[in-house]
């Protein structure tokens, strides 16, 4: 008797006649009632792999230059105009630049002179004090505030010539008397020298001041003046 195990297909025609053709049966599950159903294996969506890192990008780049970043932030801000060191000092802070890294970067702009206090110093006051009328009590505090070192404030500031600061003032007052006509004098040298007083002037400078523009002004229908009071 032929004791070989019976095929696959045994019982069941359709795998019966694929294995008398050739082919590969296909695999036959039982249903709930019984019956048998071919069942095909899935195939497999082939997916795209992947684009690998682009090493030149910036955004993929694990470690940043802290250097080359803190070394863009000073230049930008040097751009169009100077700065004090201070000043840069904070816009690193700002930026979360390491401590030890600024102040490297920070000393060595200096060694190459894109960063110079005295230079600064002098530069503001050449632009402050015709400009705004300051005198120097006022630079002195707007370099303070800047950051620049009281000693070196000092010499920048001694530098005005005392007659140009008060060529200054006279200007400031003359424009200011031209909305003062209708007051009396005592308004007028009131506001004047509170005037001067906030632009750094000392009171006796300021008085004087205001005496020599108010004798040169024409006081011609000085009845007509009026003390502010009345307003």
């Amino acid at each position: 008797m032929d004791e070989r195990p019976a095929p696959d297909w045994l019982g069941d025609v359709t795998l019966g006649v694929e294995a008398w053709a050739g082919k590969t049966p296909s695999l036959v599950e039982p249903d709930s009632r019984g019956t048998s159903e071919s069942v095909s294996k899935p195939t497999q969506s082939r997916r795209r792999k992947p684009r690998p890192a682009d090493p030149a990008d910036p955004k993929n780049d694990p470690e940043p230059d802290h250097e080359a970043i803190a070394r863009k932030i000073l230049l930008d801000a040097l751009t169009g105009q100077a700065r004090s060191r201070k000043e840069l000092a904070d816009k690193l802070e700002k930026k979360e630049v390491p401590a030890a890294l600024a102040t490297r970067l920070l000393d060595r702009f200096e060694e190459v002179g894109l960063i110079d206090d005295e230079a600064f110093a002098r530069a503001w006051i050449a632009s402050r004090q015709p400009g705004k009328g300051l005198a120097r009590r006022a630079l002195a505090q707007e370099l303070r505030r800047k950051g620049i070192d009281d000693d070196v404030a000092r010499d920048a500031l001694d530098e005005i010539d005392p007659d140009d600061e008060r060529e200054a003032g006279r200007r400031m007052v003359r424009r200011k008397l031209r909305s003062l006509e209708r007051f009396d004098d005592q308004t007028k040298t009131r506001r004047l020298v509170g005037m001067l007083a906030r632009k750094g002037y000392g009171a006796g400078v300021a008085y004087g001041i205001v005496r020599e523009e108010l004798a040169l002004a024409d006081d011609d229908g000085a009845g007509g003046l009026m003390p502010e009071s009345d307003l």
